[in-house]
């Protein structure tokens, strides 16, 4: 029992050693002289601490600070003259941020503080260079935490210093009511440019920027209101419908199982709207009707039955000839 109270006490004054660091560390953000060691430790650290967020929340400069290192990059992206350095350091930053968005305390707080939109000018650069692609998907892992609490963590190296730029590929559960904090995140997103921002990706980015910005705009349909947007009008719409398209005929030669499970995720949500419906029956692209990803989904039985209820989706109140042809629109 002795031995036991020793090694209980042991670990007790270990993590009021770690605790303090924590809030010295928190300290220096606010000294541009001791910030850089001190992102770069925090966020080795923000897995093991549970309260983090609310720490740097509440603690005074801190988000001042984080914001400060962000705006520190912006003449560096145009033109494009990151460093990996530079991404690194505001990538540290940015992952800080990620935990203040995950976190139910501080979320709220986060998005009436408008703070995402600092990160947008990042999502617009288009330089395929590390440097740059690593902002775009720190970027996005930023607004994908708002969408999501399921979370699995990937880890990334930049120019061999380990850094955390995601703490997820997100697993849906889709059956799952509503969490009533997502319905102000997607208005929030609704009222900003995050859609074309992310179509501008899945067209043109890296297959894990692509996952990741398919991912946000899957979390928006599958909302009503983010649903019946983009359904709003033919422009938004078309828009969707074209992107997506074009990735499925991008997936036909390059495939990526987890990537086609968001694009086909999007298109059975779009069939749920009748307008939206209608129109794809039109554009559907065949790679989805016939057998080209078979091989791909072979084991993948949740993506194999989206596909199949999205086809059964588009066949249902189709006007068919007597030889079962579906006719064209009147």
């Amino acid at each position: 029992m002795l031995a036991t109270g020793a090694a209980v006490s042991n670990v007790t004054a270990l993590a009021q050693v770690d605790r303090e660091k924590i809030y010295q560390w928190i300290n220096e953000l606010s000294s541009p002289e001791t910030r850089e060691n001190a992102l770069l430790e925090l966020s080795k650290k923000r897995e093991s601490v549970p309260d983090l967020a609310p720490m740097l929340w509440h603690s005074c400069g801190t988000i001042a600070a984080l914001l400060q290192e962000i705006v520190n990059i912006y003449p560096s992206i145009n033109p494009p003259t990151l460093t990996a350095h530079q991404s690194n350091r505001v990538c540290n930053a940015l992952a800080l941020l990620q935990c203040v968005a995950s976190h139910p305390e501080t979320r709220s707080a986060f998005l009436a503080a408008h703070i995402p939109l600092f990160l947008y000018p990042f999502l617009h650069t288009v330089s395929k260079t590390r440097p740059f692609e690593y902002l775009r998907l720190t970027s996005l892992g930023v607004i994908g935490m708002l969408s999501s609490h399921c979370i699995m963590k990937r880890v990334f190296i930049i120019q061999s210093v380990c850094v955390q730029v995601l703490r997820c590929l997100f697993v849906l559960n889709v059956g799952a009511l509503v969490k009533t904090d997502e319905q102000e995140v997607i208005n929030f997103l609704l009222t900003t440019e995050i859609i074309p921002l992310c179509l501008r990706i899945m067209e043109s980015g890296s297959e894990l920027s692509k996952t990741v910005a398919t991912f946000i705009l899957q979390k928006i349909l599958l909302d009503d209101t983010g649903l019946a947007y983009i359904c709003q009008t033919y422009e938004r719409f078309s828009h969707v419908a074209m992107i997506l398209g074009k990735m499925v005929l991008q997936l036909s030669k390059e495939p990526s199982a987890r990537l086609l499970k968001h694009v086909v995720r999007c298109y059975l949500r779009l069939s749920d709207n009748l307008r939206a419906r209608e129109a794809l029956r039109q554009c559907l692209p065949d790679q989805l009707k016939d057998s080209t990803f078979a091989q791909v989904l072979k084991d993948d039985t949740t993506t194999k039955r989206w596909l199949a209820q999205l086809v059964k989706n588009l066949q249902e109140g189709q006007v068919t000839d007597a030889r079962g042809i579906p006719l064209a629109p009147q």
